[in-house]
């Protein structure tokens, strides 16, 4: 009772944010307001106090409510997945997937090379090589539930926009493809051996399974779909896949010699949405209504992930000056990739410009990938773990703000008018 009390309060809390934003004049998405409202009923605020159902006490109580946070990440995944129609693609595919890949390697190599760099001002005993490494893998991925949310606030539209949504949807499959190798490299140099396997034939699997899953699904849903006459009946009927997608995303087959099949829920997700948005008839009904259907569940997402905002990263230094590289180098190169790339493609200024800040926003995907770091040991993976809470508590309440920013200068979001007008101007141009 007291955690459904909690999650409760964290959605109220996270909504009168927004309105205390408006009242003081502060012009920041509601994405930072949620995650606001989240660090003060997390465990190191409100929750501290101890008094049932006004907070989380503590990250294991958050880790019980858990399940709605990826319920969300996979219904944001579903709905990212809705911006791979192939009319749109034809348009922007290309440069989008030469601009994915190309902004993701460029700022993993600049985060290596100053991480590295950083390991031999430090030395070895406060920045391992293994570990510098393992970041600068981690930094190729962006953050698409805030991407998303700051979109759909604002209902930025243009080619910035255009391209920000498949890119940042790209961004998972060439992480996941970097941090292998990377992590399969940080091994070696702890005294492990380079393994082929871990390295190549799992992340390839993954993507491929997860592809191949998110497809299927997205065919049966879109079959099954036909034998419904209401639209109220299609959009249950969709929750109940995109649920069910997220289980079965969950799974893991063992195949031997360390070989498995996993999938990433994310690209599952994206590929159900893909698929269905592409076959079925009535996708953009079901896809407006799963809007509205959603908006709850996004915004208890992001209060939840403000709560799991560990701030106790601030008693250690070290972290934070590391984490300042990382987080100003990573930047740089989100930005210079990001440039680099759509000049090569042909992209006009606005979008040269303006791309790659839109992409400075990290948070799920970072996180899930420090899980996995784990392996190098507990003394390298509390490291990386402490730098990258620290970068992501900066990313989620910095970002969103510049996202906004960058789509304003672009000329995607009309400068000047309220969330209700940029609406009603959408729903007129639909």
């Amino acid at each position: 009772m007291s955690l459904l009390l909690a999650t409760a309060v964290a959605l109220f809390a996270g909504l009168m944010m927004t309105r205390v934003f408006k009242y003081l004049h502060l012009k920041f998405p509601d994405v930072t307001a949620f995650l606001i409202a989240g660090v003060l009923v997390g465990p190191f605020c409100l929750g501290a106090l101890g008094v049932p159902g006004l907070g989380f006490g503590s990250m294991e109580e958050l880790g019980r409510v858990s399940v709605l946070s990826n319920v969300a990440l996979g219904f944001i995944a579903f709905d990212i997945g809705n911006e791979f129609r192939l009319a749109q693609l034809k348009h922007t595919g290309k440069a989008a997937t030469v601009i994915g890949i190309l902004q993701a390697v460029v700022t993993s190599l600049l985060v290596d090379g100053a991480l590295i760099a950083l390991h031999f001002v430090l030395g070895a005993e406060v920045l391992p090589l293994s570990v510098a490494i393992t970041l600068g893998a981690i930094a190729a991925a962006t953050a698409p539930a805030a991407t998303l949310m700051v979109v759909r606030q604002y209902k930025a539209k243009g080619p910035v926009t255009e391209l920000l949504l498949p890119i940042v949807a790209l961004d998972d499959a060439v992480g996941l493809v970097i941090f292998a190798v990377s992590i399969g490299v940080a091994q070696a140099l702890e005294g492990g051996t380079l393994n082929a396997v871990s390295v190549i034939v799992n992340p390839m699997l993954e993507i491929v399974c997860s592809l191949v899953l998110g497809a299927a699904m997205g065919a049966l849903l879109t079959v099954l779909e036909k034998i419904f006459f209401s639209n109220s009946n299609r959009l249950s009927l969709t929750i109940a896949f995109v649920m069910m997608t997220i289980a079965l995303a969950s799974v893991e087959i063992p195949l031997g010699r360390g070989a498995e099949i996993g999938f990433s829920p994310l690209l599952v997700c994206m590929m159900l949405g893909t698929m269905f948005c592409n076959l079925s008839e009535y996708s953009v009904d079901i896809m407006n209504r799963s809007s509205k259907w959603t908006a709850p569940l996004y915004a208890v997402f992001f209060v939840l992930s403000g709560a799991q905002l560990d701030l106790t990263v601030f008693r250690y230094p070290v972290v934070m000056l590391i984490g300042v590289v990382y987080i100003l180098v990573r930047c740089a190169g989100k930005y210079c990739g990001a440039r680099f790339s759509s000049t090569m493609m042909g992209c006009t200024e606005t979008v040269r410009k303006y791309l790659g800040i839109t992409l400075f926003p990290q948070a799920g995907v970072a996180l899930g990938m420090v899980v996995s770091a784990q392996v190098l040991g507990e003394s390298m993976g509390a490291t990386i773990r402490n730098i990258i809470l620290f970068s992501v508590l900066v990313y989620e309440l910095v970002g969103p703000l510049l996202t906004k920013m960058a789509l304003q200068k672009a000329g995607e979001i009309t400068s000047g008018v309220s969330d209700q007008q940029n609406r009603a101007r959408f729903a007129k141009k639909a």
